[in-house]
This record gives C-alpha cells, sequence and structure tokens, in this order.
C-alpha cells in the first residue's frame, strides 16, 4: 500500500497527500483495506497530535489539510466553513461533461436530509472514448458533492459504486487496472490565517490514475482538444 507523505508543513498546519484506499478517520467510511485511518497514520508519521480538518471519501486520493494545535484548528476548519478555500479536484467520467459547466444543483447534506445550495464548477480537460478527464472546483463542501453533481450531469465518476454504472466501473477494473473511486485532490489554497504566505499547494496525480490514463489513450486515442498535465 502506498504511504501517506506529507507534501507541505510548517508549524500550525499540514498538508498530506492521502492514498485511496484509507479513511480519513475511524468511524468515518469504516472497511475496506485498511485498518489505521489517516488521522492515526499522520499522527504516528509527525510524532504529535493533530487536528483533521478536511475529508477526502476513502476511495479517492490527494490533498487533506491537518491542524497542528487547538487554534490552528479552528481557524483553517473557518476557513473552509466560508468557502475560503481553493480546492481543485482531478477525475475521470464516464461521458463527456462540457468543457466549462458551472453546476449549481442542491443535494442533501445527509443521505435522506434536507436539500441545501451546492455549486461546482468544471473543466473538460481531456477526452478519450467515452470517457473524460474533468476538474472540478467545488464552491461549497457537501457530502460527495463532485460525485452527486457529475452524477447530475449524466458523467458519473468512474469507480464509484454509489452513483456511477457498475459496467464502466468493471471495464476499468480489467482493462485499465483501476480498482478505486477515479478521483484525486490535485490542489488546496488559502491564505495563511495566521499571516504567513499564502499557502498553494499541488499533489501530484497518483500513480494507479496516472497508468489508467496512459491506458485509456493508449486503446481509445484521445480526443478532447485540451490534453491535460500530469
Amino acid at each position: 500500500m502506498t504511504e501517506v507523505a506529507v507534501v507541505w508543513r510548517d508549524q500550525r498546519l499540514a498538508i498530506v497527500d492521502k492514498p485511496a484506499g484509507v479513511a480519513v478517520h475511524r468511524g468515518w467510511a469504516a472497511g475496506g483495506d485498511d485498518d489505521e485511518p489517516l488521522l492515526q497514520q499522520v499522527r504516528d508519521l509527525l510524532g504529535a497530535r493533530v487536528w483533521l480538518i478536511n475529508r477526502l471519501d476513502r476511495g479517492a486520493s490527494g490533498a487533506v489539510l491537518f491542524a497542528l494545535d487547538v487554534e490552528a484548528a479552528a481557524a483553517a476548519s473557518a476557513l473552509f466553513a466560508d468557502s475560503a478555500v481553493d480546492k481543485r479536484y482531478l477525475a475521470i467520467t464516464r461521458g463527456h461533461p462540457p468543457e466549462h459547466a458551472v453546476i449549481d444543483h442542491a443535494i442533501p447534506r445527509e443521505p435522506g436530509g434536507v436539500r441545501v445550495p451546492a455549486v461546482t464548477e468544471i473543466w473538460r480537460r481531456d477526452s478519450f472514448g467515452r470517457y473524460a478527464i474533468v476538474e472540478a472546483w467545488p464552491r461549497t463542501g457537501r457530502l460527495h458533492q463532485i460525485r452527486r453533481h457529475l452524477k447530475h450531469v449524466s458523467c458519473p465518476l468512474i469507480g464509484d459504486v454509489r452513483y456511477g454504472k457498475g459496467e464502466h466501473n468493471r471495464i476499468f477494473r480489467t482493462e485499465h487496472g483501476l480498482h478505486r473511486l477515479a478521483l484525486h485532490a490535485t490542489h488546496l489554497g488559502f491564505a495563511h490565517p495566521f499571516g504567513g504566505p499564502p499557502v498553494a499547494v499541488d499533489v501530484p496525480l497518483a500513480v494507479d490514475l496516472v497508468a489508467a490514463i496512459a491506458s485509456c489513450r493508449a486503446s481509445y486515442g484521445p480526443t478532447g482538444p485540451v490534453p491535460v498535465t500530469l
């Protein structure tokens, strides 16, 4: 299993690259291949108590922010609550969304809950055969927002067992070697809450996603006008 890596840190905050298959904390999306949650792994890696600020689905990979003290945790959480964080993701979808779109579609805050406003801006960065690489910038932070919004425009994520298409998930497992949700948090950016330089951290695509994209390009050939930079 890929190990957790610290990609940026200072005295108050740290950003790590979460591997796919790791739950962010115990009791949240429990089960799967790894029993030790990300929170504990980062605590052990840094040798200190840490506070989880944002979450990724177990099947997703990429940037996750931690605070290193209580005051930093409160300040960083406030940035996310105020939608003051630049969050960017890359996904592989079944189907081709528009080259650029703003998806403004209310979704439940929690399963079975009341619908609340949710907005995601997307760009189609590349396409091959029936599939596309999509960059998503969520402007709000709802549960499964990107997954739900891409399903809403009939372009569900590959590897999504809840909102996706089983036929295409199987194609990616058997033909392209991808056995998880095709979603990666590529970027976190925000004004430092304690007056330091602005934080802007990019996390390269995970190896299995890079390999799956290369396999798709080899099998189907590129059909989109804007190749993505990996």
